[in-house]
Protein backbone atom coordinates (compact mmCIF):
# COMPACT_ATOMS: atom_id res chain seq x y z
CA UNK A 1 0.00 0.00 0.00
CA UNK A 2 1.19 3.45 -0.90
CA UNK A 3 0.50 6.51 1.24
CA UNK A 4 -1.39 9.43 -0.25
CA UNK A 5 0.12 12.92 0.11
CA UNK A 6 -1.87 16.15 0.22
CA UNK A 7 0.03 19.37 -0.31
CA UNK A 8 -1.63 22.58 0.94
CA UNK A 9 0.00 25.90 1.83
CA UNK A 10 3.44 24.40 1.49
CA UNK A 11 2.48 21.82 4.09
CA UNK A 12 2.65 18.15 3.19
CA UNK A 13 0.35 15.77 5.02
CA UNK A 14 0.68 12.04 4.45
CA UNK A 15 -2.49 9.92 4.94
CA UNK A 16 -2.64 6.14 4.99
CA UNK A 17 -4.42 4.46 2.01
CA UNK A 18 -6.67 2.43 4.28
CA UNK A 19 -8.76 5.56 4.91
CA UNK A 20 -9.85 5.69 1.20
CA UNK A 21 -10.72 2.00 0.80
CA UNK A 22 -14.47 2.44 1.66
CA UNK A 23 -14.67 5.35 -0.78
CA UNK A 24 -13.26 3.26 -3.63
CA UNK A 25 -15.73 0.45 -2.91
CA UNK A 26 -18.65 2.89 -2.93
CA UNK A 27 -17.55 4.39 -6.25
CA UNK A 28 -17.22 0.98 -7.87
CA UNK A 29 -20.72 -0.04 -6.72
CA UNK A 30 -22.25 3.22 -7.95
CA UNK A 31 -20.62 2.90 -11.39
CA UNK A 32 -21.81 -0.70 -11.76
CA UNK A 33 -25.37 0.26 -10.80
CA UNK A 34 -25.35 3.19 -13.24
CA UNK A 35 -24.14 0.98 -16.11
CA UNK A 36 -26.84 -1.63 -15.36
CA UNK A 37 -29.59 1.01 -15.38
CA UNK A 38 -28.30 2.47 -18.64
CA UNK A 39 -28.25 -0.94 -20.31
CA UNK A 40 -31.80 -1.64 -19.14
CA UNK A 41 -33.01 1.71 -20.49
CA UNK A 42 -31.43 1.02 -23.89
CA UNK A 43 -32.85 -2.52 -24.13
CA UNK A 44 -36.40 -1.58 -23.07
CA UNK A 45 -37.51 0.12 -26.38
CA UNK A 46 -36.19 -2.75 -28.50
CA UNK A 47 -37.92 -5.29 -26.27
CA UNK A 48 -41.21 -3.38 -26.52
CA UNK A 49 -40.91 -3.17 -30.30
CA UNK A 50 -40.31 -6.92 -30.57
CA UNK A 51 -43.51 -7.78 -28.64
CA UNK A 52 -46.55 -7.77 -31.00
CA UNK A 53 -49.45 -5.45 -30.24
CA UNK A 54 -52.29 -7.11 -28.40
CA UNK A 55 -55.64 -7.33 -30.18
CA UNK A 56 -58.53 -5.47 -28.52
CA UNK A 57 -60.72 -8.55 -28.20
CA UNK A 58 -57.96 -11.09 -27.54
CA UNK A 59 -57.46 -12.33 -24.00
CA UNK A 60 -54.52 -10.77 -22.24
CA UNK A 61 -51.59 -13.07 -21.53
CA UNK A 62 -48.79 -12.19 -19.15
CA UNK A 63 -45.44 -13.84 -19.90
CA UNK A 64 -42.78 -13.92 -17.20
CA UNK A 65 -39.43 -12.81 -18.61
CA UNK A 66 -37.35 -13.41 -15.52
CA UNK A 67 -36.35 -17.01 -14.95
CA UNK A 68 -35.18 -16.24 -11.47
CA UNK A 69 -38.73 -15.48 -10.32
CA UNK A 70 -40.24 -18.61 -11.87
CA UNK A 71 -40.47 -21.41 -9.34
CA UNK A 72 -42.88 -23.71 -11.23
CA UNK A 73 -41.33 -26.13 -13.74
CA UNK A 74 -42.33 -25.58 -17.35
CA UNK A 75 -43.69 -29.12 -17.65
CA UNK A 76 -46.32 -28.46 -14.96
CA UNK A 77 -47.58 -25.12 -16.33
CA UNK A 78 -51.04 -25.34 -18.01
CA UNK A 79 -51.11 -24.85 -21.78
CA UNK A 80 -54.07 -23.95 -23.97
CA UNK A 81 -54.75 -26.82 -26.35
CA UNK A 82 -56.96 -26.39 -29.46
CA UNK A 83 -60.38 -27.97 -29.09
CA UNK A 84 -60.89 -31.16 -31.11
CA UNK A 85 -64.19 -30.94 -33.02
CA UNK A 86 -65.92 -33.96 -34.54
CA UNK A 87 -68.55 -33.69 -37.26
CA UNK A 88 -71.41 -34.44 -34.85
CA UNK A 89 -70.19 -31.82 -32.40
CA UNK A 90 -69.82 -29.29 -35.21
CA UNK A 91 -73.42 -29.89 -36.26
CA UNK A 92 -74.64 -29.51 -32.67
CA UNK A 93 -72.73 -26.25 -32.23
CA UNK A 94 -73.98 -24.86 -35.53
CA UNK A 95 -77.63 -25.48 -34.58
CA UNK A 96 -77.24 -23.00 -31.73
CA UNK A 97 -75.59 -20.28 -33.86
CA UNK A 98 -77.22 -20.40 -37.30
CA UNK A 99 -80.02 -17.80 -37.80
CA UNK A 100 -81.88 -19.61 -40.62
CA UNK A 101 -82.35 -22.72 -38.51
CA UNK A 102 -83.42 -20.56 -35.55
CA UNK A 103 -86.07 -18.88 -37.72
CA UNK A 104 -87.39 -22.27 -38.92
CA UNK A 105 -87.51 -23.52 -35.33
CA UNK A 106 -89.45 -20.43 -34.27
CA UNK A 107 -91.90 -20.88 -37.19
CA UNK A 108 -92.49 -24.50 -36.15
CA UNK A 109 -93.29 -23.49 -32.59
CA UNK A 110 -95.61 -20.72 -33.79
CA UNK A 111 -97.45 -23.21 -36.02
CA UNK A 112 -97.99 -25.47 -33.00
CA UNK A 113 -99.50 -22.58 -31.08
CA UNK A 114 -101.73 -21.70 -34.07
CA UNK A 115 -103.10 -25.23 -33.95
CA UNK A 116 -104.04 -24.76 -30.30
CA UNK A 117 -105.69 -21.43 -31.14
CA UNK A 118 -107.75 -23.02 -33.94
CA UNK A 119 -108.99 -25.77 -31.63
CA UNK A 120 -109.90 -23.20 -28.96
CA UNK A 121 -112.04 -21.35 -31.54
CA UNK A 122 -114.47 -24.32 -31.51
CA UNK A 123 -115.22 -23.78 -27.84
CA UNK A 124 -117.53 -21.09 -26.40
CA UNK A 125 -116.03 -17.89 -25.02
CA UNK A 126 -117.12 -16.12 -21.81
CA UNK A 127 -116.72 -12.47 -20.88
CA UNK A 128 -117.95 -10.31 -18.01
CA UNK A 129 -119.50 -7.22 -19.58
CA UNK A 130 -119.89 -4.00 -17.56
CA UNK A 131 -121.29 -0.72 -18.89
CA UNK A 132 -122.80 2.52 -17.61
CA UNK A 133 -124.97 4.57 -20.01
CA UNK A 134 -126.21 8.09 -19.32
CA UNK A 135 -128.87 9.79 -21.48
CA UNK A 136 -130.07 13.36 -21.23
CA UNK A 137 -133.53 13.45 -19.57
CA UNK A 138 -136.54 14.81 -21.43
CA UNK A 139 -138.36 18.04 -20.53
CA UNK A 140 -141.48 16.11 -19.46
CA UNK A 141 -142.32 15.66 -15.81
CA UNK A 142 -141.22 12.58 -14.03
CA UNK A 143 -143.37 9.45 -14.05
CA UNK A 144 -144.59 8.23 -10.68
CA UNK A 145 -144.28 4.52 -10.10
CA UNK A 146 -147.61 2.75 -9.68
CA UNK A 147 -146.27 0.32 -7.10
CA UNK A 148 -144.31 2.85 -5.09
CA UNK A 149 -145.54 6.46 -5.35
CA UNK A 150 -142.36 7.68 -3.65
CA UNK A 151 -140.32 6.64 -6.67
CA UNK A 152 -140.28 9.09 -9.56
CA UNK A 153 -138.54 8.11 -12.81
CA UNK A 154 -137.40 10.45 -15.55
CA UNK A 155 -137.78 9.46 -19.19
CA UNK A 156 -134.64 9.69 -21.40
CA UNK A 157 -134.60 11.99 -24.40
CA UNK A 158 -133.56 9.17 -26.79
CA UNK A 159 -136.35 6.65 -27.26
CA UNK A 160 -133.86 3.82 -27.99
CA UNK A 161 -132.44 4.06 -24.47
CA UNK A 162 -134.25 2.61 -21.51
CA UNK A 163 -133.39 5.06 -18.75
CA UNK A 164 -131.43 8.18 -17.96
CA UNK A 165 -129.07 6.07 -15.88
CA UNK A 166 -128.57 2.52 -17.16
CA UNK A 167 -126.22 -0.01 -15.60
CA UNK A 168 -125.20 -3.24 -17.30
CA UNK A 169 -123.22 -5.96 -15.57
CA UNK A 170 -123.56 -9.36 -17.24
CA UNK A 171 -121.65 -12.58 -17.80
CA UNK A 172 -121.91 -13.29 -21.53
CA UNK A 173 -121.22 -16.63 -23.26
CA UNK A 174 -120.87 -16.68 -27.07
CA UNK A 175 -120.53 -19.62 -29.42
CA UNK A 176 -120.32 -19.69 -33.22
CA UNK A 177 -120.96 -22.99 -35.00
CA UNK A 178 -119.88 -23.28 -38.63
CA UNK A 179 -118.05 -25.49 -41.07
CA UNK A 180 -115.27 -22.95 -41.54
CA UNK A 181 -114.21 -23.27 -37.89
CA UNK A 182 -113.96 -27.04 -38.23
CA UNK A 183 -111.92 -26.71 -41.43
CA UNK A 184 -109.65 -24.18 -39.72
CA UNK A 185 -108.62 -26.84 -37.19
CA UNK A 186 -107.70 -29.30 -39.95
CA UNK A 187 -105.81 -26.54 -41.78
CA UNK A 188 -103.87 -25.65 -38.64
CA UNK A 189 -102.89 -29.31 -38.22
CA UNK A 190 -101.70 -29.49 -41.83
CA UNK A 191 -99.81 -26.22 -41.51
CA UNK A 192 -98.10 -27.49 -38.34
CA UNK A 193 -97.00 -30.60 -40.25
CA UNK A 194 -95.72 -28.33 -43.03
CA UNK A 195 -93.76 -26.22 -40.53
CA UNK A 196 -92.28 -29.38 -38.99
CA UNK A 197 -91.15 -30.55 -42.43
CA UNK A 198 -89.68 -27.12 -43.17
CA UNK A 199 -87.80 -27.29 -39.87
CA UNK A 200 -86.33 -30.63 -40.88
CA UNK A 201 -85.39 -29.16 -44.24
CA UNK A 202 -83.65 -26.26 -42.50
CA UNK A 203 -81.83 -28.71 -40.24
CA UNK A 204 -80.63 -30.78 -43.16
CA UNK A 205 -79.62 -27.66 -45.04
CA UNK A 206 -77.59 -26.60 -42.02
CA UNK A 207 -76.04 -30.07 -41.83
CA UNK A 208 -75.12 -29.88 -45.52
CA UNK A 209 -73.46 -26.50 -44.97
CA UNK A 210 -71.53 -27.76 -41.96
CA UNK A 211 -70.46 -30.90 -43.83
CA UNK A 212 -69.21 -28.83 -46.76
CA UNK A 213 -67.25 -26.43 -44.54
CA UNK A 214 -66.01 -29.21 -42.26
CA UNK A 215 -64.59 -31.40 -45.01
CA UNK A 216 -63.39 -28.34 -46.93
CA UNK A 217 -61.39 -27.30 -43.87
CA UNK A 218 -60.14 -30.85 -43.46
CA UNK A 219 -59.02 -30.93 -47.09
CA UNK A 220 -57.20 -27.62 -46.60
CA UNK A 221 -55.35 -29.10 -43.59
CA UNK A 222 -54.29 -32.15 -45.55
CA UNK A 223 -53.22 -30.09 -48.56
CA UNK A 224 -51.13 -27.92 -46.25
CA UNK A 225 -49.30 -31.06 -45.14
CA UNK A 226 -48.73 -31.96 -48.79
CA UNK A 227 -47.45 -28.44 -49.52
CA UNK A 228 -45.04 -28.62 -46.58
CA UNK A 229 -43.64 -31.92 -47.77
CA UNK A 230 -43.32 -30.64 -51.33
CA UNK A 231 -41.53 -27.48 -50.14
CA UNK A 232 -39.11 -29.53 -48.03
CA UNK A 233 -38.47 -31.87 -50.97
CA UNK A 234 -37.80 -28.92 -53.30
CA UNK A 235 -35.39 -27.36 -50.79
CA UNK A 236 -33.58 -30.67 -50.38
CA UNK A 237 -33.23 -31.06 -54.14
CA UNK A 238 -31.91 -27.51 -54.46
CA UNK A 239 -29.21 -28.35 -51.93
CA UNK A 240 -28.37 -31.50 -53.89
CA UNK A 241 -27.95 -29.59 -57.16
CA UNK A 242 -25.75 -27.01 -55.48
CA UNK A 243 -23.55 -29.77 -54.05
CA UNK A 244 -23.24 -31.39 -57.46
CA UNK A 245 -22.41 -28.05 -59.04
CA UNK A 246 -19.69 -27.49 -56.44
CA UNK A 247 -18.28 -30.94 -57.23
CA UNK A 248 -18.46 -30.04 -60.95
CA UNK A 249 -20.82 -32.94 -61.61
CA UNK A 250 -23.71 -30.88 -63.02
CA UNK A 251 -24.30 -27.58 -64.71
CA UNK A 252 -25.54 -24.38 -63.11
CA UNK A 253 -28.75 -24.75 -65.10
CA UNK A 254 -29.75 -27.60 -62.78
CA UNK A 255 -29.43 -25.27 -59.78
CA UNK A 256 -31.54 -22.62 -61.52
CA UNK A 257 -34.25 -25.15 -62.34
CA UNK A 258 -34.25 -26.49 -58.78
CA UNK A 259 -34.47 -22.98 -57.36
CA UNK A 260 -37.42 -22.17 -59.61
CA UNK A 261 -39.14 -25.32 -58.39
CA UNK A 262 -38.41 -24.42 -54.78
CA UNK A 263 -39.79 -20.90 -55.21
CA UNK A 264 -42.98 -22.28 -56.72
CA UNK A 265 -43.40 -24.73 -53.84
CA UNK A 266 -42.90 -21.95 -51.33
CA UNK A 267 -45.67 -19.95 -53.01
CA UNK A 268 -47.88 -23.03 -52.97
CA UNK A 269 -47.16 -23.44 -49.25
CA UNK A 270 -48.15 -19.81 -48.58
CA UNK A 271 -51.39 -20.28 -50.53
CA UNK A 272 -52.16 -23.50 -48.65
CA UNK A 273 -51.56 -21.79 -45.31
CA UNK A 274 -53.89 -18.95 -46.30
CA UNK A 275 -56.57 -21.42 -47.40
CA UNK A 276 -56.36 -23.18 -44.02
CA UNK A 277 -56.89 -19.89 -42.22
CA UNK A 278 -59.85 -18.94 -44.40
CA UNK A 279 -61.55 -22.33 -44.10
CA UNK A 280 -61.11 -22.37 -40.32
CA UNK A 281 -62.60 -18.88 -40.02
CA UNK A 282 -65.60 -19.79 -42.20
CA UNK A 283 -66.28 -22.87 -40.08
CA UNK A 284 -65.58 -20.99 -36.85
CA UNK A 285 -68.39 -18.53 -37.64
CA UNK A 286 -70.89 -21.38 -37.20
CA UNK A 287 -69.20 -23.04 -34.24
CA UNK A 288 -67.91 -20.40 -31.82
CA UNK A 289 -68.82 -16.94 -30.54
CA UNK A 290 -65.32 -15.90 -31.61
CA UNK A 291 -64.50 -17.37 -35.06
CA UNK A 292 -60.79 -16.98 -34.30
CA UNK A 293 -60.95 -19.66 -31.60
CA UNK A 294 -58.37 -22.39 -32.26
CA UNK A 295 -59.67 -25.87 -33.00
CA UNK A 296 -58.72 -29.05 -34.76
CA UNK A 297 -60.85 -31.50 -36.73
CA UNK A 298 -61.31 -35.02 -35.46
CA UNK A 299 -62.30 -37.59 -38.09
CA UNK A 300 -62.11 -41.39 -38.04
CA UNK A 301 -59.10 -42.85 -39.81
CA UNK A 302 -61.26 -45.40 -41.62
CA UNK A 303 -64.29 -43.92 -43.46
CA UNK A 304 -67.67 -45.54 -42.73
CA UNK A 305 -68.92 -48.13 -45.21
CA UNK A 306 -71.52 -47.40 -47.86
CA UNK A 307 -75.00 -48.85 -47.22
CA UNK A 308 -76.75 -51.00 -49.78
CA UNK A 309 -79.01 -49.50 -52.42
CA UNK A 310 -82.17 -51.06 -50.95
CA UNK A 311 -81.44 -49.65 -47.49
CA UNK A 312 -80.86 -46.18 -48.92
CA UNK A 313 -84.07 -46.22 -50.96
CA UNK A 314 -86.14 -47.43 -48.00
CA UNK A 315 -84.76 -44.72 -45.71
CA UNK A 316 -85.23 -42.00 -48.35
CA UNK A 317 -88.88 -42.96 -48.88
CA UNK A 318 -89.67 -42.79 -45.15
CA UNK A 319 -87.63 -39.87 -43.88
CA UNK A 320 -87.51 -37.35 -46.70
CA UNK A 321 -88.61 -33.89 -45.48
CA UNK A 322 -88.91 -32.42 -48.97
CA UNK A 323 -91.57 -35.00 -49.85
CA UNK A 324 -93.33 -34.41 -46.52
CA UNK A 325 -93.23 -30.65 -47.05
CA UNK A 326 -94.71 -30.90 -50.54
CA UNK A 327 -97.42 -33.29 -49.33
CA UNK A 328 -98.33 -31.03 -46.41
CA UNK A 329 -98.43 -27.99 -48.70
CA UNK A 330 -100.86 -29.79 -51.01
CA UNK A 331 -103.06 -30.73 -48.06
CA UNK A 332 -103.13 -27.11 -46.88
CA UNK A 333 -104.12 -26.00 -50.39
CA UNK A 334 -106.97 -28.52 -50.53
CA UNK A 335 -108.26 -27.32 -47.16
CA UNK A 336 -108.08 -23.72 -48.37
CA UNK A 337 -110.33 -24.64 -51.29
CA UNK A 338 -112.77 -26.36 -48.92
CA UNK A 339 -112.78 -23.38 -46.55
CA UNK A 340 -113.45 -20.98 -49.42
CA UNK A 341 -116.44 -23.07 -50.58
CA UNK A 342 -117.85 -23.20 -47.05
CA UNK A 343 -118.36 -19.43 -47.18
CA UNK A 344 -121.64 -20.22 -49.00
CA UNK A 345 -122.94 -21.98 -45.87
CA UNK A 346 -124.58 -20.17 -42.92
CA UNK A 347 -123.10 -19.81 -39.45
CA UNK A 348 -125.12 -20.33 -36.28
CA UNK A 349 -124.41 -17.91 -33.43
CA UNK A 350 -125.51 -18.58 -29.85
CA UNK A 351 -125.49 -15.99 -27.06
CA UNK A 352 -126.36 -16.28 -23.37
CA UNK A 353 -126.18 -13.41 -20.84
CA UNK A 354 -126.76 -13.42 -17.09
CA UNK A 355 -126.65 -10.29 -14.91
CA UNK A 356 -128.36 -6.92 -14.59
CA UNK A 357 -129.45 -4.27 -17.10
CA UNK A 358 -131.34 -1.73 -14.98
CA UNK A 359 -131.52 1.88 -13.88
CA UNK A 360 -129.78 1.01 -10.62
CA UNK A 361 -126.57 -0.82 -10.02
CA UNK A 362 -128.20 -3.27 -7.64
CA UNK A 363 -129.75 -6.72 -7.57
CA UNK A 364 -133.16 -5.30 -6.58
CA UNK A 365 -134.73 -2.03 -7.72
CA UNK A 366 -136.23 0.52 -5.24
CA UNK A 367 -139.75 -0.45 -6.25
CA UNK A 368 -139.14 -4.08 -5.27
CA UNK A 369 -138.47 -5.65 -8.67
CA UNK A 370 -135.50 -8.01 -9.10
CA UNK A 371 -132.92 -6.68 -11.57
CA UNK A 372 -130.88 -9.90 -11.83
CA UNK A 373 -131.86 -12.12 -14.80
CA UNK A 374 -130.73 -13.79 -18.01
CA UNK A 375 -131.30 -13.70 -21.76
CA UNK A 376 -130.51 -16.03 -24.67
CA UNK A 377 -130.27 -15.44 -28.42
CA UNK A 378 -129.69 -17.57 -31.51
CA UNK A 379 -128.61 -16.06 -34.85
CA UNK A 380 -128.46 -17.74 -38.25
CA UNK A 381 -126.84 -15.67 -41.02
CA UNK A 382 -127.46 -17.02 -44.52
CA UNK A 383 -125.22 -15.52 -47.24
CA UNK A 384 -127.13 -14.47 -50.37
CA UNK A 385 -125.06 -12.10 -52.49
CA UNK A 386 -121.47 -10.84 -52.19
CA UNK A 387 -120.67 -9.73 -55.78
CA UNK A 388 -118.76 -12.95 -56.62
CA UNK A 389 -116.25 -12.43 -53.80
CA UNK A 390 -116.59 -15.98 -52.55
CA UNK A 391 -116.34 -17.39 -56.07
CA UNK A 392 -113.13 -15.45 -56.68
CA UNK A 393 -111.64 -16.69 -53.41
CA UNK A 394 -112.44 -20.25 -54.43
CA UNK A 395 -110.69 -19.68 -57.75
CA UNK A 396 -107.63 -18.31 -55.99
CA UNK A 397 -107.43 -21.34 -53.71
CA UNK A 398 -107.76 -23.68 -56.69
CA UNK A 399 -104.88 -21.96 -58.50
CA UNK A 400 -102.63 -22.35 -55.45
CA UNK A 401 -103.68 -26.00 -55.14
CA UNK A 402 -102.72 -26.71 -58.77
CA UNK A 403 -99.31 -25.16 -58.12
CA UNK A 404 -98.86 -27.36 -55.03
CA UNK A 405 -99.64 -30.46 -57.11
CA UNK A 406 -96.93 -29.54 -59.63
CA UNK A 407 -94.50 -28.92 -56.78
CA UNK A 408 -95.24 -32.33 -55.27
CA UNK A 409 -94.67 -34.07 -58.60
CA UNK A 410 -91.40 -32.19 -59.15
CA UNK A 411 -90.24 -33.06 -55.63
CA UNK A 412 -90.83 -36.75 -56.23
CA UNK A 413 -88.87 -36.68 -59.49
CA UNK A 414 -86.05 -34.67 -57.92
CA UNK A 415 -85.85 -37.13 -55.01
CA UNK A 416 -85.42 -40.06 -57.40
CA UNK A 417 -82.72 -38.21 -59.36
CA UNK A 418 -80.84 -37.07 -56.25
CA UNK A 419 -80.91 -40.56 -54.79
CA UNK A 420 -79.35 -42.06 -57.92
CA UNK A 421 -76.84 -39.20 -58.24
CA UNK A 422 -75.63 -39.25 -54.63
CA UNK A 423 -75.39 -43.02 -54.48
CA UNK A 424 -73.46 -43.21 -57.74
CA UNK A 425 -71.12 -40.44 -56.53
CA UNK A 426 -70.45 -42.24 -53.25
CA UNK A 427 -69.89 -45.60 -54.94
CA UNK A 428 -67.51 -44.15 -57.56
CA UNK A 429 -65.46 -42.21 -55.01
CA UNK A 430 -65.28 -45.26 -52.74
CA UNK A 431 -63.96 -47.44 -55.56
CA UNK A 432 -61.24 -44.89 -56.37
CA UNK A 433 -59.74 -44.71 -52.89
CA UNK A 434 -57.52 -47.76 -53.29
CA UNK A 435 -56.36 -46.62 -56.72
CA UNK A 436 -55.43 -43.18 -55.37
CA UNK A 437 -53.39 -44.73 -52.56
CA UNK A 438 -51.57 -46.91 -55.08
CA UNK A 439 -50.82 -43.87 -57.24
CA UNK A 440 -49.21 -42.08 -54.29
CA UNK A 441 -47.04 -45.10 -53.50
CA UNK A 442 -45.97 -45.37 -57.12
CA UNK A 443 -45.15 -41.65 -57.30
CA UNK A 444 -43.08 -41.87 -54.11
CA UNK A 445 -41.10 -44.80 -55.49
CA UNK A 446 -40.63 -42.98 -58.80
CA UNK A 447 -39.26 -39.87 -57.08
CA UNK A 448 -36.91 -41.94 -54.94
CA UNK A 449 -35.49 -43.80 -57.95
CA UNK A 450 -35.23 -40.66 -60.05
CA UNK A 451 -33.25 -38.87 -57.36
CA UNK A 452 -30.90 -41.84 -57.09
CA UNK A 453 -30.39 -41.78 -60.86
CA UNK A 454 -29.79 -38.03 -60.80
CA UNK A 455 -27.23 -38.42 -58.00
CA UNK A 456 -25.48 -41.03 -60.10
CA UNK A 457 -25.57 -38.74 -63.11
CA UNK A 458 -27.97 -40.90 -65.11
CA UNK A 459 -31.06 -38.62 -64.96
CA UNK A 460 -31.66 -34.97 -65.74
CA UNK A 461 -33.01 -32.28 -63.49
CA UNK A 462 -36.21 -32.18 -65.54
CA UNK A 463 -36.91 -35.80 -64.70
CA UNK A 464 -36.56 -35.07 -60.98
CA UNK A 465 -38.82 -32.01 -61.18
CA UNK A 466 -41.38 -34.03 -63.12
CA UNK A 467 -41.28 -36.78 -60.47
CA UNK A 468 -41.75 -34.19 -57.73
CA UNK A 469 -44.75 -32.69 -59.50
CA UNK A 470 -46.23 -36.14 -60.07
CA UNK A 471 -45.98 -37.00 -56.37
CA UNK A 472 -47.52 -33.70 -55.32
CA UNK A 473 -50.42 -34.10 -57.75
CA UNK A 474 -50.95 -37.70 -56.64
CA UNK A 475 -51.09 -36.70 -52.98
CA UNK A 476 -53.50 -33.85 -53.67
CA UNK A 477 -55.66 -36.18 -55.76
CA UNK A 478 -55.71 -38.70 -52.90
CA UNK A 479 -56.82 -36.05 -50.41
CA UNK A 480 -59.47 -34.79 -52.83
CA UNK A 481 -60.69 -38.35 -53.37
CA UNK A 482 -60.99 -39.04 -49.64
CA UNK A 483 -62.88 -35.78 -49.06
CA UNK A 484 -65.05 -36.51 -52.09
CA UNK A 485 -66.11 -39.87 -50.68
CA UNK A 486 -66.80 -38.50 -47.21
CA UNK A 487 -68.78 -35.58 -48.63
CA UNK A 488 -70.79 -37.84 -50.97
CA UNK A 489 -71.52 -40.24 -48.12
CA UNK A 490 -72.62 -37.36 -45.89
CA UNK A 491 -74.91 -36.01 -48.64
CA UNK A 492 -76.48 -39.44 -48.99
CA UNK A 493 -76.99 -39.64 -45.23
CA UNK A 494 -78.56 -36.17 -45.24
CA UNK A 495 -80.93 -37.24 -48.01
CA UNK A 496 -82.02 -40.33 -46.08
CA UNK A 497 -82.16 -38.54 -42.71
CA UNK A 498 -79.55 -40.68 -40.99
CA UNK A 499 -77.33 -37.74 -40.08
Amino acid sequence: MHPISIRHLNTQVTLPSSLFRPLRTTLRTSCALFLALAAAAIAAPSLAASVPAQQPDAPSVVVAQSTAQSTVPSSTQPTSQPLAISLDEAIARARANEPTFAAAYAASRVAGIDRSIARAALLPTAIYHNQYLYTQPSQLAGIVSTTNPAVVTTTPRFIANNSVHEYTSQAVVNETIGFQQITAVARADAFAALASAELELARRGLVATVVSLYYGSLAADHKLTVAQRAAAEAASFTTLTQQRETARESAHADVVKAQLQQQQRERDLADATLQVQKSHLELGVLLFPDPRSPFTLSVPTIPPPLATRDEVELAAAKLNPELQSATSALRVSNLDVTSAKQAYLPDLGLNFAYGIDAAQFAVNSPDGYRNLGYSAAATLDIPIWDWFTTQHKIRQAQIIRDSARVNLSATQRRLIAQLDEYYAEAAASRDQLQSLDLSVQTAQESLHLTRLRYTAGEATVLEVVDAQNSLTLAEIAREDGAIRYQTALANLQILTGTI
